[in-house]
């Protein structure tokens, strides 16, 4: 066996350990991440707002319109594995993988905080947001949030051979306002304008693009649903290849299957994208599902109350 191969088996045994871990730490859990989020939009009894837009803080790759508690935080896993079109020699892309691990923190019950590490392109990631205005059954239609995030990518050579890129040109930076509206109790739709600002780029492409996200998520039974969610950069602005001879860049398509359990949301998740922050899934995503670049791979998040929360009063 190559050394290659043993490394790898010990890098999964590990991540997978990890899981495990996780999934049994009970005694500092024991609210379910589902009732943390509803705490955050519903600390006032009985003010009629909408509770439970969203079940998870992440659409598949899109951020939600909802945040942890305050004094919450949560932990998130979001592993995506090769492409299916690798063949079987690699096991239709289980051979390889993409793995981002994220901090999400309730300052308040509106301002909340992330961070994160993504192995793409070795990349870190912050983002704060902020909600606005809040559904509710009278008088707001929509809850409507302000995120802004940014990324540095420490990859010594991601652009050819060029392993000279200067500090600040690892920047990106997003901007984007979450509208979102929970129609019924089965389901929830979400509409992002986005701004993205990128401190390098190639001739011809732009340095400031604009992008419509949306996502909806169907509910389907007690405990899963069915999310999507897409991604349109307009065109003209990014038309460059990404790291050629890679495909022509395209608009990112996912598709998740959500599963409930206690203290963790487990989605199940189908996208060709490979990368899971703002950025660059929105604006370096390569590759059609038509050609088989789908990668499959999944995001389990738990959650772990550091503060006790004050119980409503009746």
């Amino acid at each position: 066996m190559g050394a290659n191969k043993i490394i790898k088996m010990k890098i999964r045994k590990t991540f997978f350990s990890l899981i495990l871990i996780l999934s049994g730490f009970h005694l500092l859990a024991q609210d379910s991440l589902l009732k943390s989020l509803n705490d955050s939009i519903s600390a006032v009894p009985n003010n009629g707002y909408v509770t439970g837009t969203f079940k998870a803080l992440y659409i598949v790759n899109m951020k939600t319109i909802e945040a942890p508690a305050a004094g919450a935080l949560n932990v998130e896993i979001q592993h995506r594995f090769g492409t299916i079109n690798t063949g079987a020699y690699n096991l239709w892309g289980l051979d390889f993988a993409t793995l981002r691990l994220g901090l999400d923190y309730g300052i308040t019950d509106r301002l909340s905080v992330g961070i994160g590490r993504s192995s793409y392109l070795e990349t870190f990631d912050g983002y704060l947001k902020y909600k606005l205005l809040r559904q509710s059954e009278s008088s707001m239609p929509v809850s409507v949030g302000l995120l802004g995030t940014s990324s540095y990518f420490t990859n010594h050579a991601p652009l050819g051979d060029n392993a000279n890129i200067s500090g600040s040109s690892r920047f990106n930076y997003t901007l984007q306002m979450l509208i979102a509206r929970k129609f019924n109790s089965h389901f929830s739709l979400e509409l992002t304008p986005t701004f993205i600002h990128y401190n390098m780029v190639t001739s011809p492409d732009q340095n400031n693009v604009f992008a419509l996200c949306g996502g909806a998520r169907m509910k389907i039974s007690k405990r899963m649903a069915i999310t999507a969610e897409y991604d349109y950069l307009f065109p003209n602005q990014l038309v460059s290849p990404l790291f050629p001879p890679s495909p022509p860049r395209t608009n990112s398509l996912s598709f998740g299957w959500d599963i409930e359990t206690g203290g963790h949301v487990f989605q199940l998740v189908f996208t060709n994208s490979q990368s899971m922050i703002e950025s660059q899934y929105i604006g370096q995503t390569a590759g059609t599902w038509g050609k088989g670049y789908i990668y499959f791979g999944f995001n389990i998040s738990r959650n772990f109350n550091l503060k006790a929360h004050n119980k409503p009063k009746a």
